[in-house]
């Protein structure tokens, strides 16, 4: 996986180069939607972030190169559940490529396969924890589940409610009137989970070294 970094707001990005084409890519930011401009030769061997004068920089005006949520590479954000445009844009907006899956059983299928940084689960309606139909996606191994950030969405939740999250065994839960400010709701849990867990973090990778 690369992290690139838009050249006009500075939005850091993730994009999976296995699943661009050996040539130049057009696509728009999803934060500012200035286009922006990948060659995967030049990311080749790259590792962290990528600089936007290295990898990505405002392209031509041009309709050609035109990549929507459709299109098949960037890191993608699992949405399982519920469909709806407000979560689309929320995964949009934090940097990612929204996928959706009607099922539980069938995102985890697929989340053992890519291992996405953002799973957003929307019951409806919300029951009482554990979510028994959302278990296949969320009764995950410990190490798995690690590679993975888990947002709850739904109505009768109140927004970083602590407690809520533990007893859904999810990371985050967010209430849907407060969607509209999600990318900074996302960011501040987002970084104290990365506070929380950095110990642990440090000591499993000088395990695997």
């Amino acid at each position: 996986m690369i992290r690139i970094v838009c050249s006009s707001c500075q939005k850091p990005l993730s994009l999976d180069e296995t699943k661009l084409p050996m040539k130049e890519v057009v696509f728009p930011c999803p934060v500012c939607k200035t286009k922006l401009t990948v060659d995967r030769r030049n990311l080749e061997g790259a590792a962290g972030d990528v600089p936007a004068d290295a990898a990505a920089s405002p392209a031509p005006q041009t309709t050609e190169g035109h990549h929507e949520e459709g299109d098949d590479f960037g890191s993608r954000a699992f949405i399982v559940g519920t469909d709806h445009p407000a979560l689309r844009q929320a995964a949009k907006l934090i940097g990612f490529l929204p996928a959706y899956f009607a099922t539980a059983a069938e995102a985890r299928e697929i989340f053992m396969q890519e291992f996405p940084q953002v799973v957003m689960i929307s019951p409806s309606p919300l029951t009482a924890p554990p979510l028994e139909g959302m278990q296949p996606i969320i009764s995950l191994l410990p190490s798995d589940r690690r590679k993975s950030f888990f947002i709850l969405v739904a109505d009768g939740l109140r927004t970083l409610d602590g407690n809520a999250a533990f007893l859904y065994g999810v990371n985050l839960v967010v209430a849907p009137k407060d969607i509209s400010s999600f990318p900074q709701i996302y960011r501040d849990a987002h970084l104290y989970h990365e506070r929380l867990y950095a110990p642990m973090n440090s000591l499993l990778k000088m395990l695997h070294a």
